[in-house]
């Protein structure tokens, strides 16, 4: 089933559109596929590994990355929570 547009605000939208066929929601699908359209598709997948492992931090750490991101919900979430739903993101 053909889906709508994404808007006008994607840059890349076969990228965008495979993304989301793959799990990835909205907002993500969009900055990796916008990220692409600046550069190119290969410079896009070596720009991360700069963050910490999300096993190794503090749920206090947890808690404030996630604020950060704005996720929402995070106060009644446990550790293991944070991390998936900071993954997810």
């Amino acid at each position: 089933m053909p889906r709508n547009s994404p808007g006008p605000s994607v840059k890349d939208k076969k990228m965008y559109e495979s993304l989301r066929d793959e799990g990835a929601s909205k907002e993500k699908a969009a900055r990796i596929s916008n990220a692409a359209a600046a550069s190119s598709r290969s410079k896009v997948g070596r720009k991360g590994g700069h963050a910490k492992d999300y096993d190794n931090m503090t749920k206090d750490q947890l808690m404030q990355r996630a604020r950060e991101i704005g996720i929402k919900g995070r106060s009644t979430m446990s550790k293991s929570q944070l991390i998936s739903a900071l993954r997810d993101h």
